[in-house]
């Protein structure tokens, strides 16, 4: 019937098709004004399949709400982009990408093969920064996405997507040049069935093909995982962790053409700064001593690249455990490295003790972190819960080897 998406409605690439032709892009524009007004999924849906037909009204519907999820990564090109649910969860910042596609341009390269482009989020960064871009990836569905996305966002011309295996690229290109080009970016798949695979040998391509590509070629980089293990890493392969909101955003390594020191972890401040922290060697670990006035926690990207010496030292702290990555000091921190906070008590871990000395302090509502403990801190928050009007911030660790609960306050 006229307005929906042809032949085979089932098909993925057949129906992200039809939502670019004119009238799926009028469908998803009324999915979007229903997403917009709050409408319940059922009623909407109904809505849709009578405006635009039963076909095209859950593909409309699919597109809406994740370009509506999607504005808080996107900003305005969400409104352009062709997404699926798995796309858009793996997709990563676009300011990031835009800071990738610098570093790996600064080099001289003038194009780059993007190994397994997914949605084509790399592949957009690197021709705004200029590259002529060979998108490849085996999947039908992420070819797609990725040549809708370049032509959305104005790209296309700088832009060329190629069915291709990646492994089997990597090992035909002795020379460094991937697919013919200068560099090359590789974000392997590290998800199968819904779940996330921890070993690198079972990602997609799997970590053989990872570290031919770091030998063979000088210019590329690889996103892995933020817990891989320090002993893949090649000689002369920099190691990054790069932190935003408090969490690790990416970890990658960067080719030995492009690499500038040893590890380096870099910080994506809320003003839009990006600060970094770079070692040329392992800085060992830091001292240990006991609790002082004051606790602070690395941030993640910190203790994940093996820094947390360097902050350490910055900060005249010691770790509260040879295991730990809890620093302490006598003061507060001004650094954007670590989150501190003010310790009241230092007691052994004991329910009883603890609840006794928190209703004593009327303190009634607690934030309950944890390092080196087996305890669930939301298990452990409601069971602290009382009637005090006051707050604290609970942290269960070991400190020299004893399991050992800090108060701390809460800064104003």
């Amino acid at each position: 019937m006229p307005g929906t998406p042809p032949d085979h409605p089932g098909d993925r690439v057949a129906a992200l098709r039809w939502l670019r032709t004119p009238a799926g892009e009028a469908a998803t524009a009324r999915a979007a004004a229903l997403v917009a007004d709050r409408v319940d999924v059922l009623p909407a849906l109904a809505r849709l399949r009578a405006e635009v037909g039963p076909d095209g009204a859950g593909p409309a519907w699919e597109l809406a709400r994740l370009r509506a999820r999607a504005r808080a990564t996107f900003g305005d090109d969400a409104d352009r982009l062709l997404l699926t649910a798995d796309a858009l969860e793996q997709a990563g910042r676009p300011v990031l990408a835009a800071r990738r596609a610098r570093r790996l341009l600064a080099g001289g390269a003038r194009s780059v093969a993007d190994l397994g482009c997914a949605s084509g989020t790399d592949t957009v960064a690197l021709a705004r920064a200029g590259a002529a871009v060979t998108a490849v990836d085996l999947d039908p569905v992420a070819r797609e996405l990725t040549a809708a996305n370049a032509a959305a966002l104005g790209v296309a011309d700088r832009v060329r997507v190629v069915a291709g295996d990646v492994v089997e690229l990597v090992a035909a290109a002795p020379d460094g040049r991937i697919a013919g080009c200068d560099a090359a970016v590789l974000d392997p798949a590290r998800r199968a069935g819904g779940r996330r695979q921890l070993d690198p040998d079972r990602w997609s391509p799997p970590w053989s093909t990872v570290a031919l590509l770091l030998d063979r070629a000088p210019a590329c980089v690889v996103k892995v995982a933020p817990g891989l293990d320090h002993a893949r890493v090649p000689d002369g392969v920099e190691a990054e962790w790069v932190s935003a909101g408090g969490s690790i955003a990416e970890a990658l390594l960067w080719g030995r053409g492009l690499s500038r020191t040893w590890r380096r972890t870099s910080l994506l401040a809320g003003d839009g700064r990006l600060l970094e922290l770079t070692a040329d060697r392992d800085p060992g670990t830091a001292p240990v001593g006991p609790v002082r006035g004051w606790l602070h926690e690395p941030d993640p990207a910190v203790i994940r690249s093996g820094l947390v010496a360097l902050v350490a030292a910055d900060l005249g702290a010691t770790l509260v455990d040879p295991t730990i990555a809890y620093l302490t000091s006598d003061g507060p921190a001004g650094s954007p490295w670590v989150s501190s906070y003010a310790v009241t008590d230092v007691l052994p871990f004991n329910l009883k003790k603890l609840r006794a000395l928190l209703r004593a302090r009327g303190v009634g509502r607690v934030t309950v972190k944890k390092r080196g403990s087996p305890i669930e801190p939301e298990t452990l928050a409601r069971q602290l819960r009382g009637p005090g009007s006051g707050t604290a911030v609970v942290v269960v660790t070991r400190v020299a080897g004893a399991p050992t609960v800090l108060v701390c306050a809460v800064r104003p």
